[in-house]
């Protein structure tokens, strides 16, 4: 459980007998936000400490160096407007991570650029150390294009989800499952309505307007993003769909095992 920020300031002769612990309790930390920092090492973080915007940690490019910036016992402010799976504020109750990287080189649209493979060493050892920690369940490791995708696009399709599955971290589709499926929506899409049930279920928060809007397509981007990321134009299409059947169905996530090899359904609670 987090220490509480100034126990130490604790009135004279208040004495609190600690002998008893209650069985119903975890910790504060539910969410690990990711971001990119949109520019240099050297304004990044003379912005989040000396600006209205903070984050626990940031990841340097070169060399790949982890600096704590803020206390996890402490609210950072990173997220700002925010939900995920129902939940809102995430700065109560997350532990935000920036990385140093410069998001879209030439417009909103992209192209991205890359992280280099020494820099995600230390992301992938920064979260391990803190999901362990913490207990943060592994679909609770997120993009901040995932908690406010009208607005964000960060950690962006160029952040390598997938090697943070292979590193155990995080749930993946089933890909077999999702190219079975794929097939069968090649002969017909769902319709809006579909789509946006779908994209609420996994935990987006979303209007349910009926229409391809263009919320709804910054969500299907989001998205997109993540798990597809050659193309996050934000349309509808048959593998966007069967990633979305799959991921919503018992068994469709999987988790990997780095020790084993082996690949588990991870049941979501």
């Amino acid at each position: 459980m987090l220490a509480l920020a100034g126990c130490a300031s604790r009135a004279p002769g208040l004495d609190i007998n600690t002998e008893f612990k209650a069985v119903s309790q975890d910790s504060r930390v539910l969410f690990i936000v990711l971001h990119y920092t949109v520019g240099s090492f050297p304004s990044a973080l003379k912005t989040l400490t000396q600006g209205p915007v903070s984050s626990h940690y940031l990841v340097d490019r070169d060399p790949p160096t982890v600096y704590r910036l803020v206390d996890e016992g402490q609210r950072a402010w990173h997220a700002g407007p925010s939900a995920w799976q129902g939940l809102t504020g995430l700065n109560a109750s997350s532990i935000g991570i920036e990385i140093v990287n410069t998001g879209f080189l030439d417009s909103a649209q992209g192209p991205y650029q890359a992280y280099p493979d020494a820099q995600i060493d230390r992301v992938v050892a920064l979260l391990r150390d803190i999901a362990q920690r913490h207990r943060v369940r592994p679909h609770r490791i997120v993009g901040h294009s995932d908690i406010a995708p009208q607005v964000k696009q960060d950690p962006g399709p160029m952040f390598p989800w997938q090697r943070l599955h292979e590193a155990g971290l995080v749930p993946w589709p089933d890909l077999a499952a999702v190219a079975t499926r794929q097939a069968a929506f090649e002969l017909q899409l769902p319709d809006a309505g579909w789509f946006q049930d779908k994209l609420l279920a996994h935990g987006f928060a979303l209007a349910r307007s009926g229409e391809f809007d263009t919320a709804t397509r910054r969500v299907l981007s989001a998205f997109q993003m993540k798990y597809r990321p050659n193309r996050y134009d934000g349309l509808a299409d048959a593998q966007t769909a069967a990633l979305l059947q799959v991921i919503s169905a018992p068994g469709g996530l999987l988790m990997f095992d780095p020790a084993t090899g082996e690949r588990r359904p991870y049941a979501q609670p």
